[in-house]
């Protein structure tokens, strides 16, 4: 059945007249529409930027060099967020009339589509992602079992590279859920796509194929610029528009949008690539080492490590995976080794884990070497 937005947004949404900001109609010349200080910023030492002017509610320039470096057709399929997770909100928002409408989720997953779901009364639907071995798949038969059963779900959200899995999900099995029969929208969530080295990379380019389809990626993940938050939507650009009119007019400030711009530059993305190919580096590394650990504690390192971080079991005395002993090991290692991982042995799936987030490497020689102390006094 041919997708039609008319079925997923909410009739408000689509009924909406945007408002209208002052630089929708005219931004050059002598700018008196807009009640700004014609007298500029009140700062000490002078910023880069008009920054007593409201900033372009689109920011254009930024996603040309989008366009550009992920091979899209035009700006008309993007959208800027504060981070992804206004891109989650947004589509929740737009989609789901609160206490009705539901969502579906593939746990272990990102946390913040629950917690936006809730905030905006939206029932969560979980189709737990296959977990055996750590394989971290789609059970495509599963979900379309809970499409049936419910069908008031508007927005299914797959998180490639996962977190906290750091697995991607094969694009076989993407395109199945695309395929099929489900008439919402599949938001596939890419923040850490640009740390994969196999075949099962971005499905950003299948957005002029899939009306339906969604790829959310950022800014602060490869690129290493969380503190901006900037995330992206690549989608129609119909449903772009749609995001477009449900925003706040002026989402993205104007030093946000000045770094994002510089970050795309050529020399920017030269830095990238070389930090990139720095980090996967010490992926590589702090992967053998911790599975050739010199002392008992540390069981398998679990998926396909796609991301910028890894996620080992800890085991306790008879080689089983442990929260008991990985949540010891979890604060002991933050309150008195100063190395903070990430405890997600209570995700399904993931008993025993910690998630470690690749860093520098005397950072990981800190943490291997601070672990292997912890592990002994938890013995």
């Amino acid at each position: 059945m041919p997708f039609s937005l008319d079925k997923v947004i909410r009739p408000n949404i689509l009924a909406l007249t945007p408002y209208r900001c002052a630089r929708d109609d005219y931004s050059a010349g002598i700018l008196l529409d807009a009640n700004e200080n014609a007298y500029g910023p009140s700062l000490g030492k002078a910023i880069d930027g008009d920054l007593n002017r409201y900033p372009d509610p689109y920011h254009v320039r930024v996603k040309e060099r989008l366009v550009q470096l992920r091979q899209l057709q035009s700006v008309h399929q993007l959208f800027l967020g504060v981070g992804s997770d206004e891109v989650i909100d947004l589509i929740i928002r737009i989609c789901c009339v609160p206490g009705k409408d539901k969502i579906l989720i593939t746990p272990p997953t990102y946390g913040m589509y629950s917690v936006c779901a809730q905030i905006n009364d939206v029932e969560v639907v979980k189709s737990n992602l296959n977990v055996e071995n750590g394989a971290f798949q789609l059970r495509t038969d599963d979900i379309a079992a809970c499409v049936k059963a419910n069908p008031e779900i508007k927005v299914m959200f797959l998180c490639s590279p996962g977190n906290p899995t750091g697995t991607c999900l094969t694009h076989d099995s993407i395109r199945q859920v695309l395929e099929s029969d489900y008439e919402g929208i599949v938001v596939v969530d890419e923040a850490y796509v640009d740390f994969v080295e196999q075949e099962n990379g971005s499905v950003a380019g299948w957005v002029d194929k899939y009306p339906n389809l969604l790829v959310m990626q950022t800014l602060s993940k490869s690129f290493g610029l969380a503190g901006i938050r900037l995330g992206i939507a690549i989608a129609n650009p119909d449903l772009i528009q749609i995001l477009n009119n449900t925003k706040a007019p002026y989402n993205i400030g104007t030093p946000s949008a000045q770094i994002a711009y510089d970050a795309l530059s050529a020399d920017g993305l030269a830095k990238m690539n070389e930090y990139k190919s720095r980090l996967l580096a010490q992926r590589d590394i702090l992967l053998e080492k911790l599975q050739k650990f010199p002392i008992p504690g540390v069981g398998k390192v679990i998926g396909t490590n796609d991301a910028n971080f890894l996620m080992a079991q800890i085991v306790n005395k008879d080689g089983e995976p442990c929260n008991v002993r990985a949540e010891k090991v979890y604060k002991l290692l933050a309150e008195t080794r100063d190395v903070v991982v990430r405890f997600r042995g209570k995700e399904y799936g993931c008993t025993g884990c910690l998630r470690i987030t690749v860093g520098t490497e005397d950072e990981n020689k800190t943490l291997l070497a601070r672990l292997e102390e912890v592990l002994k006094e938890t013995a």
